[in-house]
């Protein structure tokens, strides 16, 4: 074990961080990805401080393979797309930049000052970025080259715990962002850690600060739930601590009356966790439920299809996905009934479809 070491306000020396060495965290070199190990590379050769941060790191050291790699660097979002042209840059609050390899995306964030609380908007140095981060188990970072985990908030003993650790003070930890909460409820689920009494508490007499949560943070959060490895434990975590109604109130209304509907919904989700490959479709899981429970079969006709969206949509609101996204569900359910959606931009472009049964006998518009 080796230890980091810098200067406080007065120039005196303390020790910062604590350096754990491949043969102490055990992180399989080969689980790294190897592109955003040469985004980390190519920083490093240019002068900037780098690692790979966050969920990703977590996840080797419990042996996981990551579905994302997230990096930290001392470089601006300006530095960054001057030596990276398959890039952009992203965000209105807080600057970071999408790196593409194939259809990969990489997404870089500068380090940022702590002085200005969650929002704050300027950058920093990675001893002030570690304290901008929620929770311990994602606050470290992971030197590709050197093949070493820096920690300087004692992340590393909290997963050996399996303890979900605020960093920040818990009075004003989730009024900075709400949206922490159901981080928090996450992070539990994916991992199997505990989230201890205090901070379990604090969830549930902060829970309603989630309603002025933004519908398009709402959003994003609903998707990688959806695309993470149980999004039936997510849920029901969520919902066990009363964060679930802030996601999809109609849903949970829903469970609250009818305990069949929960269970089929529940199951849902279970079945999309199995789910690879093209035959993936995670707003499915979301809908489908409500759709089979209030769709008329035998009344195909050419409004069926249009009704049916946009009574989905009114029931995933707050949600707000790319109508799209939406149809394609919708159109695998209608799938399952004998009824083939054409996929038409223009046609849906007026808010009206075109569809087909399987027996070929085509249904017009009027």
């Amino acid at each position: 074990m080796r230890f980091r070491y810098s200067k406080n306000k007065n120039g005196k020396t303390e020790k910062k961080a604590v350096v754990y060495t491949k043969d102490e965290h055990r992180i399989v070199a080969s689980d790294v990805d190897k592109d955003a190990a040469y985004i980390c590379s190519r920083l490093r050769a240019a002068g900037f401080e780098t690692y790979i941060v966050g969920g990703a790191v977590r996840d080797l050291i419990l042996g996981n393979k990551p579905k994302d790699f997230d990096i930290a660097s001392a470089a601006s979002p300006a530095q960054i797309k001057r030596i990276f042209r398959n890039s952009r840059v992203i965000g209105r609050r807080f600057r970071l930049v999408h790196v593409f390899f194939g259809n990969k995306i990489y997404e870089l964030a500068t380090f940022r000052s702590a002085k200005d609380g969650a929002n704050g908007n300027t950058f920093g140095s990675i001893e002030e970025d570690v304290l901008r981060r929620d929770f311990s188990l994602n606050a470290l970072f992971y030197d590709t080259e050197q093949e070493l985990v820096i920690d300087y908030i004692g992340g590393v003993a909290d997963i050996k715990k399996r303890i979900i650790h605020p960093i920040i003070p818990l009075d004003i930890i989730f009024r900075e962002d709400p949206v922490r909460m159901i981080r928090a409820v996450k992070y539990a689920a994916m991992t199997g850690f505990e989230i201890p009494p205090k901070l379990q508490n604090r969830i549930k007499t902060d829970s309603n600060l989630l309603e002025d949560v933004p519908s398009s943070r709402l959003t994003e959060e609903i998707v990688k739930i959806l695309n993470s490895s149980c999004p039936s434990g997510i849920v029901a975590a969520l919902d066990s601590f009363g964060l679930y109604r802030y996601l999809q109130p109609n849903a949970s209304r829903m469970m609250e009356k009818s305990e069949n509907f929960k269970q089929q919904y529940m199951a849902s989700f279970e079945a999309l966790s199995k789910t690879t490959g093209e035959k993936k479709c995670a707003l499915r899981a979301l809908i489908e439920n409500y759709v089979e429970a209030n769709t008329d079969w035998t009344g195909a006709g050419p409004e069926l299809f249009r009704k049916t969206f946009f009574s989905a949509r009114r029931f995933i609101m707050p949600m707000s996905p790319q109508r799209m996204e939406l149809s394609k569900a919708l159109r695998r359910i209608f799938a399952d009934h004998g009824i083939t959606v054409k996929k038409s931009r223009a046609l849906y472009a007026r808010g009206r479809d075109f569809y087909e049964d399987n027996s070929r006998t085509e249904i017009t518009e009027p």
